[in-house]
């Protein structure tokens, strides 16, 4: 077939959902072929959170530490600290460590924080750029910003698709095995496969409900009046104009976004109106250099229908839209790409049968339903609490009002950003894949995380008494933990892989502790860190590896 690109995964969008799965599928030796229409990655700051189980997943693939060097400098705080104005009071922060101690301090913590990493935060414009780096370095993967998806078809036994240079041109014809749509809320796929919204949208709150301004903008001498201790994000808390504003580098350039009232004409603000908002904010004239702005809504809690029609699938904000309380909107998207990179490599490389990918709507959709009620819970939090005239207010008044809002404003940014229970406990309990032992998972609580090793969930974490982290013994396929000072007999679990042509590693760790937090002396280990199953024999390894690969049903 002259003059078609042939490639195993077409990939529409360049965002962080189809970069994270073009590293995936590219270190396992799948063929894929990114498009985007826009020049480049992101040019502005975009998202700002990568939450810890983010960071693992980039420790997994092995550049964690290069993105834990991006944004911030190594030394920069990462508070998150609220003001009635960036020069007037201070009402509330909660203090948290630096990339560098982040390092170091992750290896004391234990609990609800027993992780291979901690939270990072970065700018997504950097995370991009790293993400794109690494997945253009992998051979078979061929990224191609500045071309568009125009049209598909899902021919039954592949896709076939015409994308386009983004400044004209002719089509390039491409046949796939499969087409992911990793290509932003107003998902061109997800319109193609007609596939409705579920959820609320348009909700209206005084802050983070409704149109929000956002500035990217550069203010080298924002320390100079800044009269607080330096923090990573600066949320403005008055009646006149809320807003918040995260560092980009820890120096002169910041992301910042404030609400949009009603009958102001947002659409149409210059670099004058957005230095009028800014000053708003600060208290005080600041000079800026405006990088950009523009408008975007917050109040979004939407969830696809369905994340997959027959060889097509969804993922990121095409598959979800949050308003961005909690950073969940990026690092779920991340976590699509690696639920669905494995299993896609899987069905090409002919180690598992194409009913594989059923699973991954009932797993992914589930979460997703679970973090936009987290986020809209977190809106809420903040959106809703009343910015009264009394903060700005001396005397004994404005000391109640100050004192009200420091009580209420201290619990929220422990809600929203000390979130172990979110970042790690999102579960698979009712996934085809997982092999139930009839144990009862912890409560899903968003401020705390009870490490579990009940089928379904994040393998827990440990580290290890050489100072390694028990994920790195982990193969990067499928892994069978065999723990305790006398671990039973793993021979059926290596036979019966072979047989599956799965690529097992068996990891024997005697140490007793690791018995004990796991609860059985055998884990299987899914290629995204996922307890498929644990038993305390391998007499049903075929029946377990068979159900877990997708090879066969419960």
């Amino acid at each position: 077939m002259a003059g078609i690109l042939h490639t195993d995964v077409l990939i529409a969008g360049g965002g962080p959902c189809g970069l994270m799965l073009a590293n995936e599928l590219g270190r396992r030796g799948v063929r894929c072929l990114l498009v985007d229409p826009k020049p480049g990655t992101a040019f502005n700051p975009q998202a700002n959170a990568t939450q810890a189980r983010t960071m693992e997943h980039f420790r997994r693939l092995g550049f964690a530490g290069e993105i834990r060097a991006q944004g911030l400098p190594a030394d920069h705080p990462t508070d998150i600290a609220y003001f009635t104005r960036y020069t007037g009071h201070e009402l509330a922060r909660l203090p948290l460590p630096t990339a560098a101690q982040a390092v170091n301090n992750i290896k004391a913590m234990g609990g609800s924080w027993s992780a291979a990493e901690l939270p990072h935060r970065v700018s997504q414009k950097f995370v991009e750029a790293t993400l794109r780096r690494q997945a253009e370095a992998l051979p078979g993967n061929e990224l191609r910003y500045g071309w568009a998806l125009e049209t598909f078809e899902d021919c039954g036994s592949h896709v076939q698709a015409q994308v386009r240079a983004s400044a004209g041109g002719d089509t390039l014809q491409v046949q796939a095995a499969y087409l992911v749509g990793a290509d932003g809320a107003r998902s061109g796929v997800r319109g193609a496969l007609g596939i409705a919204w579920d959820g609320a949208s348009g909700i209206k709150r005084e802050f983070m409900g409704g149109k929000m301004f956002a500035v990217y903008l550069r203010a080298p001498d924002f320390y100079k009046v800044f009269p607080h201790a330096r923090a990573w994000m600066y949320v403005s808390v008055n009646p006149q104009r809320r807003a918040f504003m995260a560092s980009v580098d820890g120096a002169s350039e910041f992301a910042f976004h404030a609400a949009v009232h009603d009958g102001e004409d947002a659409e149409a603000w210059t670099a004058a109106d957005a230095q009028r908002i800014v000053d708003e904010a600060m208290g005080t004239h600041l000079a800026i250099e405006v990088l950009s702005v523009g408008t975007w809504t917050a109040g979004h809690s939407l969830v696809a229908q369905s994340f997959q029609r027959g060889r097509v699938f969804i993922g990121g904000d095409a598959a979800h839209l949050f308003t961005p309380t909690g950073g969940l909107g990026y690092n779920t998207a991340v976590e699509d790409a690696v639920n669905l990179g494995w299993k896609l490599a899987a069905v090409i490389r002919g180690q598992a049968p194409p009913q594989l990918l059923d699973s991954y709507g009932p797993e992914r959709k589930p979460l997703a339903e679970r973090n936009t009620a987290y986020a809209r819970q977190f809106a809420d939090s903040v959106g809703r609490f009343r910015a009264s005239a009394l903060l700005e207010q001396a005397g004994p008044d404005g000391d109640t009002e100050r004192a009200r809002a420091s009580d209420y404003l201290n619990q929220h940014v422990r809600m929203e950003f000390n979130i172990p229970g979110v970042t790690f406990g999102g579960r698979y309990d009712g996934s085809p894949l997982i092999v139930k032992d009839g144990s009862t998972p912890p409560p899903d609580q968003a401020g705390s995380y009870q490490p579990s090793a009940s089928p379904g969930g994040r393998a827990p974490h440990a580290w290890l008494e050489d100072g390694s982290s028990l994920y790195d013994s982990f193969g990067f396929e499928w892994t069978l933990l065999a723990l305790g000072p006398d671990a039973p007999a793993t021979r059926r679990f290596v036979d019966g892989a072979a047989a599956l042509g799965l690529d097992l590693r068996v990891v024997t760790h005697t140490s007793a502790s690791l018995r004990a937090l796991y609860e059985a002396p055998l884990v299987l280990i899914r290629p995204d860190q996922i307890v498929a199953w644990r038993g305390s024999q391998d007499s049903q390894a075929q029946q377990v590896l068979a159900q877990a690969s997708g090879h066969a049903t419960p």
